[in-house]
């Protein structure tokens, strides 16, 4: 039995020791899997930002707002009193409720008038009494009989069998307002079905951000790069890239500002001017002295708290209608010291291709500077950009106090 217990913990532990070297060759062969586009990399490793939680963002990635509205007195007299917009915004399951809702609804209301002034004027038992005197609306002597009537005279369906007589005056009255009101409401319905498929909103879905953003050098400048591409053949012209930083800040009078907003310039190849998207672009912003991004090092990158909210106006040619298309970026999302990898090539046959299996990856900077940067020099500017930055409250301090 001792030696039966003997080997039997000997092959215990020979399991053991073959189940933690498969663990250990998984998790070295892990980085090797590791989509680019998806996971920050700095310096060959897997940041340790990206295990934090994720935090709340003020725009998501797909462009819709994350922030609610609540508690506000009176909102649904505000959206009744711009029912246009109301009805726009709806849910198409919402606005087709509506329609048919709205059809059934009106038919059914006359409908019970009718049969109301029927019933008044005595032609329900016109039949048994007097059948000689003449009714307001011919062989409708039930509530079925008149909802029918009011629903052939709305949809001009006129079967001949019902139909209005000149009895009573009050009667036609009623069908002529029913016409103009129920005209009215199908020209607004149908309006708002117009307007709503006519919106650019499915356009600016076909216009794709990059999923991360990188720090890299272009023309000598330090820069953070995103790329943006039309997913259409249809051109979008006059395009505008613009961004605003949203993070938190505390003004010198101690107010503390949840998100502060701070504009972010865009440039492609170093020009303000208006670009045509018909191939992916890339767009850059220089992390100069006026950037609100300047205190950015490799260091501090991961431990910001901020937003970067990224707005595209572009006007789609076929339509001339303005469209916008929008993203955000948060610190766990922006890479420093890589570079996109080129999507757009020749081929043979002379013709340009945008090849959008690389629109994602990213790769090292081939500019040497980001992996050789001496960090005690690193410390040092980022000491004397905290020193200067304390000088310059002091200064602001005493000019307070002279001018009090």
């Amino acid at each position: 039995m001792s030696l039966f217990r003997a080997l039997k913990k000997t092959c215990s532990l020979i399991k053991k020791s073959l189940f933690s070297r498969k663990t250990t060759e998984a998790v070295r062969m892990e980085p090797t899997k590791i989509n680019m586009s998806r996971v920050a990399l700095v310096n060959g490793g897997i940041d340790g930002a990206m295990l934090k939680a994720h935090k709340p963002r003020v725009m998501s990635k797909s462009g819709h707002s994350n922030v609610r509205i609540d508690k506000v007195d009176g909102i649904y007299l505000l959206y009744l009193q711009d029912l246009w917009t109301t009805v726009i915004d709806m849910k198409w399951r919402y606005k087709l409720t509506l329609f048919a809702a709205t059809f059934v609804m009106t038919w059914f209301l006359f409908g019970v008038i009718y049969y109301a002034i029927a019933f008044l004027h005595g032609d329900l038992e016109m039949n048994k009494f007097s059948p000689k005197r003449e009714p307001c609306v011919k062989n409708v002597d039930s509530l079925t009989g008149a909802f029918l009537f009011s629903l052939e005279s709305q949809t001009t369906i006129g079967y001949g069998f019902r139909f209005i007589t000149e009895e009573c005056p009050h009667a036609i009255f009623l069908l002529v307002a029913q016409l103009v009101i129920t005209t009215l409401i199908e020209i607004f319905i149908t309006g708002t079905f117009l307007a709503k498929i006519a919106r650019p909103k499915k356009r600016a879905e076909t216009i794709k951000f990059s999923h991360c953003a990188v720090i890299t050098k272009h023309n000598g400048e330090l820069c953070l790069v995103i790329r943006v591409a039309n997913m259409r053949k249809s051109l979008l012209i006059q395009c505008q890239l613009s961004g605003k930083l949203l993070q938190t800040y505390e003004t010198k009078e101690g107010e503390r500002i949840l998100l502060n907003q701070a504009s972010v310039k865009f440039n492609v190849d170093s020009s303000s001017e208006s670009p045509f998207l018909i191939l992916p672009l890339t767009f850059y912003h220089i992390l100069d002295e006026s950037s609100p991004l300047r205190d950015l090092t490799p260091q501090n990158l991961k431990e910001k708290d901020f937003e970067l909210v990224v707005l595209l106006n572009a006007t789609v040619e076929s339509t001339s209608a303005v469209c916008q298309s929008r993203t955000s970026y948060v610190p766990e999302e922006i890479h420093w010291g890589y570079e996109f990898v080129p999507v757009v090539s020749l081929s043979p046959n002379g013709k340009y291709v945008a090849d959008f299996s690389q629109f994602e990856k990213i790769r090292r900077s081939t500019d040497s500077t980001f992996y050789s940067v001496d960090s005690e020099k690193q410390k040092l500017e980022e000491k004397y950009r905290q020193e200067d930055q304390r000088e310059r409250e002091l200064r602001t301090m005493l000019l307070q106090q002279s001018n009090v």
